[in-house]
Formats: C-alpha cells, sequence, structure tokens
C-alpha cells in the first residue's frame, strides 16, 4: 500500500463524496476484506457493496489484494490504495483527505479542543503531510514490506515507519523533524481553547459518588 496517492480525475472526487464509499476505504486501510465482509460490517446487501467496489477498483481506490479458492467458489479480498488520497483539481488539494480532516477537527472539538481549520488551514496541512510522507518512502520498500506474510495491517505500518526512521539520513530526519514541528506550530496556532477535557468523571469524584 502506498503511502500517499495522487488524482486529478474529477470521477474519483465524487466517488469520496459518498459517504458508504468512504467507509469502505477507511475499512479497507485497516485490513483486507470481501464484499460479504464488508456488506456484513457496513449493514448492506452484497450486491450494493459490489456496486461500490466495482467503481472504486475502476478508478484505483482500492485494488485486488489476494484471491482465495473456497470450494467452487473464489473470494476477492481488497484493499485501499493508499493510506492518504490527495486529489488536485484546478491545482487545489481535496476529496477525500479533506474530508478526513474536517472530521479529525470536528472529532478534537469532541474533546474540548476547539480549532478552527479553515480552506487556507487544510491546503497547509496537506501540504506538510505530503512533504512528511514524501521522506524515504519508496515503492520498493512498501512492496517489499506488503509481501511479508503472516503479519497484519498494523504491524506492518509499524514496521514500515520503523525502517523508514532506520534508513533515512540524518540530514532526512532534521527534515522531517522540521516538518513536524512547523505542522504542530500551524495547529497550535488554529487552536481557540487548549484544554482537553473528558465526560468520564474523575476516580476521585466516583469513590466520593459512591461513598
Amino acid at each position: 500500500m502506498r503511502a500517499i496517492k495522487y488524482f486529478k480525475d474529477p470521477e474519483a472526487l465524487q466517488l469520496v463524496g459518498d459517504p458508504t464509499r468512504r467507509r469502505i476505504i477507511y475499512l479497507l486501510r485497516a485490513k483486507e476484506m470481501t464484499v460479504s465482509m464488508l456488506a456484513s460490517e457496513l449493514d448492506k446487501t452484497p450486491q450494493a457493496i459490489y456496486h461500490h467496489t466495482r467503481k472504486l477498483l475502476e478508478k484505483g481506490l482500492i485494488e485486488v489484494a489476494r484471491e482465495e479458492r473456497i470450494d467452487h467458489f473464489i473470494e476477492t479480498y481488497y484493499r485501499a490504495a493508499a493510506e492518504v488520497f490527495e486529489f488536485t483539481h484546478g491545482g487545489q488539494p481535496g476529496g477525500f483527505y479533506e474530508a478526513h480532516l474536517r472530521e479529525t477537527a470536528d472529532a478534537l472539538r469532541k474533546l474540548g479542543v476547539n480549532i478552527n481549520i479553515d480552506d487556507e488551514t487544510l491546503v497547509k496541512i496537506i501540504r506538510l503531510q505530503d512533504r512528511i510522507h514524501s521522506i524515504a518512502a519508496t515503492a520498493e520498500l512498501e512492496t517489499r514490506v506488503n509481501q511479508l506474510e503472516d503479519i497484519d495491517f498494523l504491524t506492518k505500518e509499524e514496521l514500515y515507519k520503523f525502517v523508514q526512521l532506520l534508513t533515512i539520513s540524518d540530514k532526512q530526519f532534521e527534515e522531517y523533524l522540521a516538518l513536524q514541528r512547523d505542522l504542530r506550530n500551524l495547529l497550535k496556532s488554529r487552536l481557540m481553547s487548549k484544554e482537553i477535557t473528558s465526560k468520564q468523571p474523575s476516580p476521585s469524584r466516583i469513590k466520593n459518588e459512591n461513598g
């Protein structure tokens, strides 16, 4: 699986505007799944999921991971084509990753972190993330990691990160740290409330309430 994949096709951008297709991509980023597995997870009919996966497959948003023969049938397992999708239309990033960032901002607000991520900030975040992902991210390395057997998706993710850190030069590592610092400073500059709150009562409060 690639770290990042670029799309200029406006039809690909339209595809990820559908919430069911976005959920399919989210699930396939975590692990390889069949149409029947996706249908069960999303509480949809296999026919409906097949329709969505066929369109995503045609546009390169997902890909065939492997095929397994079960009796007289062949089960096809799919996976997302990349960790991050970036869509360019008129020179501006957007689409799937932009929607993902907006959902992340909403999730931060639920934690009590009031952050204002406007369109200009979104573009800056996407460009910084793009540069971060590009450091020592090679197709050969991704292929070698993905070809390892008996290792799950999350382990492969961590393995890829570790290998990157161990193989990049000191200069690349300094660039990586500088970009992370720029990203942190950008996010902090958009904070409107810095305190992370929790709706769950503290252990001491639970003790007092229970006597």
